[in-house]
């Protein structure tokens, strides 16, 4: 069985989760590969995919270079911005990733591809191009969706929600006719592109995903398995708590509460709610750990500290280890990889009730879920759980997140699937 794995990126993540399975099908002796669009680690058996450029003559070489000086000179008008690029940069830049159903990139011209027996798309945005790509494909594609572009105009989440009211509630988002008219033009390419394929099958790895992808009018006839995410429990599990505090620089004395995010700025990680809680809340024996890049925001809160971005996945473990609770104030979410790390190390989970959250958090059990999003919601579940940690058990925590999220569960379910599907 020989799997061909395909993510635009091995960072981020999605890329996290994609090469984790990656490493958990090598792990159960399966033939897998990655072709990617940029990489910079050295994961193995991963390699990059050249865009397929036409080929042009010298003749076209030199009247490209001919018309380049004439525009430089201003004795030939610029070239036209791309309608595509105005559209993005006139996007709110808190809103979630954008992108178009097209790309330069074929796969099917790889030899990778032309030797795998199934093909397992991720997170391919700017790398697959719908509409050539399904057309030639002849391969069973298993599509593992990481959030819901593959079948919206565009939007990798279709936001709610944009910004905070005065009263910690969130704002109802208004979607501008640009946005509209370009989403539609984006879904009737992707819908055409998928009409009449047989070969396709989802994987959603939260139920929330699974149940927006088949009311989606791109997948409501493709067959969808949920599988969750698979870790690594060797890697993210419990570390002594006061060597955590001590290697991190965090008082032995404090409550921890701990928040991760590539970016405070991104609408949908919600930051804004916890910041807004944690200043309602003034409590001088509990300190906010925030990892991830650096951001001004969250200069004005007391008793932070700012850890910084953390890359390695034992030092993460540490930090998880360092903290009496982890925090995802996410306003929508697919099944955060975040989440499970935490819950992996036994430290329990606050989150909002919203996305793949519900389906890791157990309320009571391995953390609480506040009961709307606001603030004053998150205040008040913050509290609770203050005042009642000592009665969430670590390692019972961990032990059931290891039951259901080890990576050698989603390998083997994968390997299933797979098997099934080539039977057919």
């Amino acid at each position: 069985m020989k799997i061909l794995i395909v993510n635009t990126f091995d960072k981020g993540g999605a890329a996290n989760a994609c090469l984790r399975l990656h490493t958990g099908l090598l792990q159960e002796g399966i033939d897998s590969k990655v072709l990617l669009k940029g990489k910079q680690k050295n994961s193995p058996h991963t390699y990059i995919l050249k865009p397929d450029y036409e080929k042009v003559t010298t003749f076209q070489k030199i009247e490209r270079k001919v018309i380049g000086a004439l525009r430089a000179f201003g004795l030939l008008k610029k070239k036209a911005i791309p309608k595509k690029h105005i559209f993005l940069k006139s996007r709110d830049k808190e809103l979630e990733f954008f992108s178009f159903p097209d790309s330069s990139f074929d796969i099917t011209t790889s030899k990778l591809y032309q030797e795998a027996d199934i093909i397992n798309l991720h997170w391919v945005a700017d790398f697959l191009d719908y509409k050539s790509f399904f057309k030639k494909n002849t391969k069973p594609v298993v599509w593992t969706l990481h959030d819901m572009n593959a079948f919206t105009g565009g939007e990798h989440y279709e936001e709610e929600y944009l910004g905070i009211d005065k009263d910690g509630y969130p704002l109802k988002r208004l979607r501008t006719i640009a946005e509209q008219n370009v989403s539609n033009k984006n879904l009737k390419i992707k819908k055409q592109a998928i009409q009449g394929v047989a070969n396709l099958t989802i994987v959603s790895p939260s139920q929330w995903l699974a149940k927006e992808a088949k009311e989606s009018e791109v997948f409501k006839s493709v067959t969808i398995h949920c599988i969750p995410y698979g870790l690594d429990a060797e890697v993210f599990k419990p570390r002594d708590k006061v060597y955590s505090k001590n290697l991190l620089g965090i008082p032995k004395d404090k409550r921890v509460v701990l928040f991760v995010a590539d970016s405070i700025s991104n609408n949908r990680k919600g930051f804004v709610f916890l910041k807004e809680a944690f200043q309602q809340m003034q409590m001088d024996n509990v300190v906010l750990c925030a990892i991830g890049n650096k951001m001004e925001d969250i200069e004005y809160i007391n008793n932070i500290i700012e850890l910084g971005p953390i890359n390695d996945e034992r030092l993460m473990s540490v930090a998880y280890s360092a903290a009496d609770v982890f925090v995802i104030p996410s306003l929508m979410d697919n099944l955060p990889n975040t989440v499970l790390e935490s819950l992996m190390c036994g430290t329990p989970v606050i989150g909002f009730p919203v996305g793949g959250i519900p389906d890791m958090v157990q309320d009571g059990i391995n953390g609480l879920l506040a009961k709307e999003i606001s603030v004053n919601a998150l205040v008040e579940v913050l509290n609770t759980f203050l005042n009642t940690m000592d009665n969430f058990d670590r390692d019972s925590i961990r032990s059931k997140a290891v039951m259901k999220y080890d990576l050698k569960i989603q390998a083997n379910s994968y390997i299933n699937l797979f098997g099934n599907i080539l039977k057919q």
